[in-house]
């Protein structure tokens, strides 16, 4: 098996290897099979990768994370015949190989998870059998290799965002009442706490904190962001990059995520807009929309018509990301 990766730094124990970001995506094939892609930014290629970990292949409602900056974590998810896991894998781009890590204590599936200081944490979610949302937390140290329980929250969640931000983690989501309810974990004192400020309130998908500063989406195609005012504690400041895409699904922000400390803007159908923060006014297009669609389509046959009627209705299976993630190779 060929794997379209470029060697990991430090495997030759070369103290002048450069490291490079990639960008990684998980998205549902057609067929519903889990597939995914690396992002080169220096060649601007989206390259196909091997398949997934087999019991990952149809899963839903996992979590995925970045640990050490080059171990890329699967964990949690409903499987269609098995029901909730606690199944752990991750993929260690040094040796381009999918390996087991221990099993999460409690099954679950669409919960929240977050990286705080290299250590992974979940919370909340849902497992088959159980009929009210989790309020139990855990959190897995990679230097130990082992999961421990931390405190619950005070009321189970299905968490539908969340972002670490000053340190804390942050998570918005539904109660088994379907009310909307918030909490936020400090790590310091390992409790939470519930939270209802107007940084919890005006948090939207997707998120991000960069640099100390917490950016919001303010438009479906994520070109105009939202800045929260630590000062006035309120969501008054907006960046408009002023290069909107549109607003189907297609064109939908499904990510925020750091790449050599800009803020880059991922969409379902996979362009991307990279955002020099320090200077807003920076705004780069990289063209990968069109590469995407030309090696997503590259040896399929499809009409005309199925072709117009998808780029109608948006109803192409390719165009949803579940995960997104930045890895050091």
């Amino acid at each position: 098996m060929n794997w379209l990766f470029p060697v990991s730094c430090g495997l030759l124990g070369s103290s002048t290897q450069i490291c490079e970001e990639w960008i990684y995506v998980f998205k549902r094939d057609r067929d519903q099979k889990l597939s995914w892609y690396a992002f080169d930014p220096v060649n601007q290629l989206w390259k196909s990768l091997p398949p997934v970990p087999p019991e990952y292949s149809e899963a839903v409602g996992f979590g995925s994370a970045v640990l050490n900056g080059c171990y890329l974590y699967l964990f949690g998810g409903k499987d269609p015949v098995h029901g909730s896991m606690r199944r752990v894998v991750f993929y260690n781009a040094r040796i381009n190989k999918w390996l087991r890590a221990p099993d999460m204590l409690q099954k679950r599936h669409f919960f929240g998870s977050c990286v705080i200081n290299n250590c992974l944490y979940v919370a909340g979610g849902e497992c088959v059998g159980i009929q009210r949302s989790l309020r139990s937390a855990e959190v897995y140290d990679p230097n130990r290799n082992r999961w421990s329980s931390i405190a619950e929250m005070s009321t189970g969640m299905v968490p539908s965002i969340g972002v670490v931000h000053d340190g804390k983690w942050f998570l918005k989501g539904l109660n088994s009442h379907r009310q909307v309810v918030s909490e936020v974990y400090l790590p310091a004192s390992k409790m939470w706490s519930t939270t209802g400020n107007e940084m919890v309130t005006g948090l939207r998908n997707p998120s991000i904190s960069l640099n100390g500063r917490l950016y919001s989406a303010d438009c479906r195609d994520g070109c105009k962001l939202r800045v929260y005012n630590r000062e006035l504690g309120s969501w008054t400041r907006f960046i408009d990059t002023r290069h909107h895409m549109g607003s189907s699904r297609s064109l939908e922000a499904a990510a925020f995520v750091s790449l050599n400390g800009k803020l880059c803007i991922i969409r379902n159908n996979m362009s991307i807009t990279i955002i020099d923060m320090s200077d807003p006014t920076r705004v780069t297009e990289v063209d990968s929309a069109r590469m995407w669609e030309a090696f997503a389509r590259k040896g399929q046959h499809r009409s005309f018509m199925a072709n117009l009627w998808s780029a109608i209705t948006g109803r192409n299976l390719k165009t949803d990301i579940m995960h997104c993630q930045v890895l050091q190779v």
